[in-house]
């Protein structure tokens, strides 16, 4: 067994279930340690017992570094893959339609993982494609992308996309809402990409008028594709309460303007709320089911979205990311 895939598949299985993210820093870390090794080097370090004198290599990690250099599936990998990811539902046929994600982010903005991981992630699902949404620069807290540093992505992703084809790493970006409704990038360099997500992410408890106006206005801009998390909620730990705006104005906006509803499958956010998912569904919008994954693990929780939006009677018509990759990109385009 490749010590490096087993240690990245413990990452993954860690990250779906939502265990802490030192505990999943640590078997990636040792794989990075682990990779970087001249040949032969890990193996004899296994035989005369040091690998956990390596910076980045303790006890647990090591240990699964020899089971799988001896051939053996590692007892932690077992352990973890007999548990499962702990609450995750079976997303159903609406999952199973499902081509692609819409909506997530790497170590370029405030993921955890290299975009490359991501991508190799999301083809191990299945996924036929991953849009690529890292934050846009306000979101300093999340180390938003300058335009600079979003051009050099687009030529990281061109040369990703060689190598992993047939898969595809379609580019886009997380775009912030300003408070007046325009967008925090450059419309030149918003016109360049496949996928558009706006989302709101400051002043998130203005007042209703001024929040559906400043939705609005982002709707109707036609380099928007996909409405991210619309009520800005948090429902675990402290949480955070649904901003408030007139929901039917700006979710007919949406319709009128085909732009897709994000259906949030993150545990802590599972926005909109089935309320207002139903009310969307009533009145004629597509949706898009994401996963806002900001670890690979993560972009196993789309079933949480599907679950949701099934029981809210949206089907894999009515979602953008049910279509395959050329369609997808089409229609974003106005096609």
């Amino acid at each position: 067994m490749d010590p490096v895939k087993v240690l990245k598949q413990i990452a993954l299985h860690l990250e779906r279930a939502g265990e802490p993210s030192y505990r999943v820093r640590a078997f990636r870390r040792a794989a990075s340690v682990a990779d970087e090794l001249p040949e032969g080097e890990l193996a004899e370090r296994a035989d005369k017992g040091t690998l956990t004198q390596l910076s980045g290599i303790g006890k647990s990690t090591a240990a699964v570094i020899v089971d799988a250099l001896a051939g053996r599936e590692p007892a932690y990998l077992t352990d973890l893959e007999s548990r499962g990811a702990p609450g995750i539902p079976d997303g159903g046929a609406l999952h199973a339609a499902l081509r692609g994600d819409c909506h997530t982010h790497s170590d370029w903005s405030d993921g955890g993982s290299p975009i490359g991981e991501m991508a190799e992630a999301a083809r191990a699902l299945g996924h036929e494609y991953v849009v690529l949404t890292d934050h846009s620069p306000r979101l300093t807290v999340a180390n938003g992308l300058s335009a600079e540093r979003l051009r050099r992505q687009l030529d990281l992703v061109r040369e990703l996309n060689a190598e992993l084809a047939p898969f595809r790493i379609l580019t886009g970006i997380e775009v912030d809402i300003h408070a007046d409704g325009t967008l925090d990038q450059e419309p030149e360099l918003l016109a360049e990409l496949d996928v558009v997500v706006a989302s709101v992410h400051s002043l998130l408890r203005m007042p209703a008028a001024e929040m559906t106006e400043r939705m609005l206005t982002a709707v109707a801009n036609p380099r928007v594709n996909v409405l991210g998390h619309c009520t800005g909620r948090l429902v675990t730990g402290r949480g955070r309460p649904e901003s408030q705006f007139d929901a039917e104005a700006v979710f007919t906006a949406c319709r009128d303007n085909d732009v897709a509803v994000e259906i949030n499958s993150r545990p802590e956010r599972l926005d909109p709320p089935r309320r207002l998912l139903r009310l969307a569904k009533e009145l004629g919008c597509r949706f898009s089911i994401d996963s806002d994954a900001h670890a690979p693990g993560q972009l196993g929780w789309l079933p949480f979205g599907c679950v949701r939006a099934t029981e809210c009677g949206v089907g894999a018509a009515d979602v953008v990311n049910a279509m395959n990759a050329d369609d997808l990109v089409s229609w974003a385009a106005g096609g």
